[in-house]
């Protein structure tokens, strides 16, 4: 009896699973990797930027970190020419929301409504599923600070803490045991690096292989979304010891 479950992404095998779905998610795991940490005045999305070849041109925009809409953004691990195609989505989605309703769209409503898209292509024949995940950091005036993980399945929570990409399970474990709910945005800031640093494949952090950015509240009340330039990743790194500075200038 032939068993080609994993040939179609509608067919299921005996013990319940898809495979095509779950193949996805491997190629998710070969990614570098993003963290989420929610705080108690913001939430910090940290990625690694693989550096494939020394010959490749810098990106001056960033390679992980994606602005949705004013109180919105996402941290990406995966296939990015997939990632695209749901930022664009998401991006539409919550423009014609703030169109309609004259008010930003709750975060949640934002993240459901995408995660629709991607469950659609885990239902129909000859579509494959989406070889993204996603982490999604915001602020609504219903439920504040919010961060969510969305994978291929179209499925989504909400986390306090949480990574993708590669190495995801061993930095999913460290936050488990260091992460405090009542944490300041400067402790997710160390937590994040520490976390990296110790599942990062290559020895030391530099400020050209992350990215690091926050969605905060300014004093007059606006969310703010803001990626920090190479010169003030480097200061972070050094002040909280991630890095040699020796490193840094060879």
């Amino acid at each position: 009896m032939s068993r080609r479950y994993d040939s179609r992404t509608t067919i299921f095998s005996p013990e319940g699973r898809l495979y095509q779905v779950e193949y996805a998610m491997e190629a998710i795991g070969n990614a570098g990797s993003a963290i989420g940490i929610l705080s108690k005045d913001g939430v910090v999305l940290i990625g690694e930027k693989k550096v494939t070849s020394k010959l490749l041109q810098t990106s001056t925009s960033t390679e992980k970190m994606y602005k949705i809409d004013d109180h919105v953004a996402c941290a990406v691990a995966g296939i990015m020419s997939d990632a695209n195609i749901l930022i664009n989505t998401a991006r539409v989605q919550a423009q014609r929301y703030t169109f309609m309703y004259q008010e930003p769209m709750p975060v949640e409503q934002l993240v459901q409504s995408l995660c629709d898209t991607k469950q659609g292509y885990t239902q129909f024949g000859g579509l494959r599923p989406f070889g993204v995940s996603f982490l999604f950091a915001g602020w609504d005036k219903n439920y504040g600070f919010q961060l969510y993980m969305s994978d291929p399945s179209g499925n989504y929570g909400g986390w306090k803490a949480a990574a993708i990409g590669a190495n995801n399970q061993a930095a999913q474990s460290i936050l488990k045991q260091d992460y405090k709910d009542d944490a300041t945005r400067e402790e997710a800031v160390q937590l994040a690096l520490k976390v990296l640093s110790k599942t990062m494949d290559s020895t030391s952090l530099t400020s050209e292989k992350l990215e690091l950015a926050e969605v905060f509240l300014t004093p007059s009340g606006n969310v703010k979304y803001h990626v920090h330039s190479p010169d003030s990743l480097t200061k972070l790194l050094l002040k909280h010891g991630v890095t040699q500075p020796a490193a840094e200038s060879s």
